[in-house]
């Protein structure tokens, strides 16, 4: 009988961080191409023309992007810096926990971005609002209270990310 191999090791938050910046960039491109999809299907003629279903839109896209990779345990960004997300059997998670895991990453956002409208109302600076680039980096707030430095999101899915160094 074959003993179970150890956990693979979690992954540092710089390299999550890492990964999280080339993920930016990638990203880039996968909302440009649904943008230019978006407004050549609807004619519309800039940006605030249907705000709301463009914003519904590119959350699906984004979502489906993210969804279909990490049914398959990586995105490219992920690949690129030897990180793979698994269940608690060490498997790619399957795809309710996937679309779960998308919108759960979403809170922490919202929350940031919440907050920064807050500050922004309560000191009536306009320049406030600029930090809402910032806001992606609410997901990591957690990561400093967990135990194992994991995202809420994992931590509460059973999911994890870990180093897939060969």
């Amino acid at each position: 009988m074959q003993s179970p191999s150890p956990p693979l090791p979690l992954v540092s938050r710089s390299r999550r961080f890492a990964c999280m910046l080339y993920e930016a960039v990638l990203l880039f491109g996968v909302v440009f191409i649904a943008d230019y999809l978006f407004d050549t299907l609807t004619q519309s003629t800039h940006a605030l023309m249907l705000r709301p279903w463009r914003q519904a839109w590119l959350f699906v896209v984004i979502g489906a992007y993210f969804v279909l990779s990490w049914r398959r345990g990586q995105t490219l960004p992920m690949k690129t810096w030897n990180i793979r997300l698994v269940d608690g059997d060490g498997t790619p998670p399957g795809l309710a926990r996937s679309i779960a895991r998308y919108v759960l990453a979403w809170l922490p956002v919202l929350l940031g971005a919440a907050l920064v409208a807050l500050v922004r109302w309560a000191t009536g600076w306009p320049g406030v609002l600029s930090l809402v680039v910032f806001a992606p980096m609410a997901l990591f707030v957690w990561s400093w209270i967990d135990r194992q430095g994991q995202f809420l999101h994992d931590r509460l899915l059973g999911t994890r990310l870990v180093s897939d160094e060969r």
